[in-house]
């Protein structure tokens, strides 16, 4: 790309040297930088990337995009600006020629759900039998094939080479988990969204955040970032049932549809019933009145599953085909997902980490529970520490709760759960710091006919120890430990 052209698009302090006349490659990680690269350095929070600005130009970079002056050589070009995160985000999307207005972007931002929707979302669009992508926790999904991500909502450059892989591969659609670690490093930076998505808000990342209020100010910078402009369609779709809707909704001059359960909504849920299948209820809207069979299980995703339609709806697919991909899509992978087998227990994994999401998630198998809920709780180390005697006081509701870890990262085991153990509200449970012994033992207590849930890695394959990551499947253990107790092996 012509580089004159591409830094026309962010504001430069100083321009030390000359430019080359093209720029073949962008990044911000010096182990990838080579000949006609520009790299631009971010500072983080563990390392600075001005520190490897040395590095890149060994490699070959030719232009580095810093916030002061580095002691490079002569040839190299050094852009300096005020911002290199926010310079980042206007490279990347220039970079890639704003690939997201040829698209059109579904963005989902909350504490709870985000995962759900944007794959409701997905399943439905491919069931429907368009091409679509999906960005989050779970991965990048790119028409039915996963690959790997580091974050819920990642960097600007990776953000803006995702959206031009799905552009350049037919997708009509692309959803993306929006965090609000995303939103408030500058991550969205470029991406242009048709339809922005409110799942919920409550207790969360108050260890980045600091107040609840600045957790919500976060998120609905979303909203905000819809931007001015009437002549095209944009929409937001907003939970009537969260009070933080009424905010968010002055925060955008585009369309607002609202969900909900409990308020009133332009699309409203009723008459929810559920049993072990599935869940089954009443939706009203401005078309009608409409009955609502799907394969997921709980209030929770009755919620999410409004959000999906309305944003659909929204965008003009007739509600009727909605409905009918709706009620043969699977459940979402570790999200409240039931594990099919022989056993005499049910085994349900899912990514409750939230004390909200944990009191919904009992709340999903009460509906059919016949003998014990069991549940198991975690939490990760070196992150929100006011959340955790919290979250065990809604694992409280269970029969029986183990305490364990998620991601212990450098913090001890008994300090984690000793945090958690200060919300019991019972006497029913057991502390046990890895989460190993503690599948198994949650395992070990279960009796036929009980409900076991495993929440807090969901779909996770892994667990961080340290700086480490091991491998770890609960299910894969549960069902191990479920085999040799109840002699099926």
């Amino acid at each position: 790309m012509d580089t004159k052209q591409l830094l026309q698009h962010i504001a430069i302090k100083q321009l030390i040297g000359t430019l080359p006349e093209t720029i073949e490659t962008m990044t911000m990680d010096s182990r990838e930088a080579k000949s006609g690269a520009l790299f631009v350095c971010i500072p983080g929070y563990t390392v600075d990337g001005h520190d490897f600005a040395g590095v890149a130009v060994e490699r070959g970079a030719g232009v580095i995009v810093a916030e002061r002056e580095l002691a490079l050589p002569e040839h190299v070009a050094q852009i300096i600006v005020t911002d290199s995160s926010r310079a980042l985000g206007q490279l990347a999307a220039a970079f890639y020629n704003h690939p997201s207005k040829e698209m059109q972007m579904i963005g989902v931002t909350g504490t709870n759900g985000k995962t759900s929707v944007g794959g409701i979302i997905h399943a439905l669009l491919m069931e429907l039998g368009k091409k679509s992508a999906l960005s989050g926790t779970i991965g990048f999904n790119i028409n039915g094939n996963l690959e790997a991500s580091a974050n819920t909502t990642n960097d600007a450059l990776t953000t803006q080479g995702m959206i031009h892989r799905a552009k350049n591969e037919g997708c009509s659609h692309m959803s993306m988990e929006v965090s609000s670690h995303g939103l408030v490093l500058g991550r969205l930076a470029g991406v242009e969204f048709n339809t922005a998505i409110f799942t919920n808000l409550t207790h969360d990342h108050l260890d980045f955040h600091g107040t609840m209020e600045e957790y919500g100010h976060a998120k609905g910078l979303l909203f905000s970032q819809l931007g001015q402009n009437l002549a095209e369609q944009k929409q937001s779709i907003l939970n009537a049932d969260d009070p933080w809707s009424e905010r968010y909704a002055q925060m955008t001059p585009h369309r607002v549809f609202t969900y909900g359960i409990e308020q009133p909504a332009d699309f409203k849920a009723s008459v929810i019933e559920m049993d072990g299948a599935g869940t089954h209820y009443t939706m009203t809207c401005a078309e009608g009145e409409f009955h609502v069979s799907m394969k997921l299980l709980g209030a929770f995703n009755v919620a999410n599953t409004l959000a999906a339609i309305a944003a659909l709806s929204a965008e003009g697919i007739p509600i009727t085909d909605i409905l009918a991909a709706l009620a043969v899509i699977e459940p979402i992978d570790g999200r409240m997902q039931k594990v099919e087998t022989d056993l005499p227990i049910s085994i349900f994994i899912d990514y409750a980490h939230t004390p909200d999401a944990i009191e919904k998630a009992i709340e999903a198998v009460e509906p059919f529970k016949t003998n014990k809920v069991i549940f198991l709780v975690g939490t990760g180390g070196n992150r929100d520490k006011t959340k955790r005697p919290t979250m065990a006081a809604k694992a409280s509701k269970a029969d029986y709760v183990v305490l364990t870890t998620d991601d212990p990262r450098d913090e001890a085991y008994d300090s984690i759960v000793n945090d958690l153990e200060k919300g019991m509200t019972h006497g029913a449970y057991a502390c046990i710091g890895d989460r190993e012994e503690a599948v198994r033992h949650a395992v070990q207590q279960a009796e036929p006919g009980d409900l076991l849930i495993f929440a807090g890695k969901g779909h996770e394959d892994f667990q961080i120890i340290g700086n480490t990551k091991y491998p770890h499947s609960d299910k894969d253990i549960a069902i191990d430990e479920a085999k040799k107790k109840f002699n099926l092996n």
